[in-house]
């Protein structure tokens, strides 16, 4: 996890000078204020989270230990922090600024597919940050007419392909929230089995085959959680700490995928890609 390589090359070692606690809520969210109140008990140090539920399970449980986030869509509109630059409080940490992106994705989608009309977004109301509004907002510039289907749990995900085929939506997106990501190989699936072109905010959706990916670099946010870490156990209060914001965002294209399923990427998309998958 780069998360404990980020502690690692701050010189910290697990079971000499540093003990990580881990909990995995495996996407059930009802179990993150359970997990908050474990690690209270165990009096640790700082708490550290990836998500926003998990940072407002967290949140809703202490006022006084110190927690970092590290990949919350939009900290100041959930409610985490009062600012990116004086959060205040005990939170602070790495922001994903997943609704930003959300226009984005639909642009290189519009870009690479550009007889597609009817797009499909996946997405948990739920959960805070979603970016529907900037999808929303996005959409009629690009010509393309979104249709949200919500995914509150895994057994949405049948209701919400009926939906997709029912209404001969041409291409899918999908918000960055747990749900979504827990459910990725079902999602590329069926991406698959109908042909259809779709763009995700994980590349962890490219590892089980999806077509393609644009987002942050989340392995580089876990890394940079640590230092958020090391500065508060040298004394540090996440108050004074501003939130900071990606700085590595990637494109990977999977042309085996593409090729698999019929579609073709165009040359301009493969030049600017990060990374493509033959």
């Amino acid at each position: 996890m780069k998360f404990r390589q980020g502690l690692r090359e701050l010189g910290y070692i697990e079971g000499k000078n540093v003990a990580v606690e881990a909990r995995y809520a495996e996407g059930k969210q009802d179990r993150l204020h359970d997990f908050a109140r474990e690690l209270i008990k165990l009096k640790v140090d700082v708490i550290v989270t990836a998500t926003t539920p998990g940072v407002l399970a967290a949140k809703k449980t202490t006022t006084t230990i110190p927690i970092v986030f590290a990949g919350a869509g939009d900290p100041v509109r959930a409610g985490l922090v009062s600012s990116l630059a004086r959060p205040g409080g005990n939170v602070t940490g790495l922001s994903i600024l997943n609704p930003e992106l959300e226009g984005k994705r639909l642009e290189l989608l519009k870009e690479t597919f550009p007889k597609i009309v009817r797009v499909a977004y996946l997405w948990d109301p739920g959960n805070p940050g979603t970016g529907l509004t900037e999808m929303q907002a996005a959409a009629p510039a690009l010509g393309l007419k979104l249709q949200p289907l919500e995914v509150r749990s895994a057994k949405d995900f049948d209701g919400a392909f009926e939906s997709i085929s029912r209404d001969q939506v041409q291409a899918i997106t999908v918000a960055a929230v747990p749900i979504i990501s827990i459910n990725q190989k079902r999602i590329v699936d069926f991406a698959a089995k109908h042909r259809l072109p779709s763009i995700y905010p994980y590349g962890e959706f490219i590892d089980s085959g999806g077509l393609m990916f644009y987002g942050i670099s989340f392995a580089d946010l876990y890394r940079r959680a640590a230092t958020y870490v090391d500065k508060i156990l040298k004394g540090a209060k996440p108050a004074d700490l501003p939130v900071e914001q990606p700085i590595k965002f990637e494109l990977v294209v999977n042309l085996k995928t593409a090729k698999q399923i019929g579609l073709t990427i165009p040359p301009n998309v493969l030049a600017r890609a990060d990374r493509v998958i033959r």
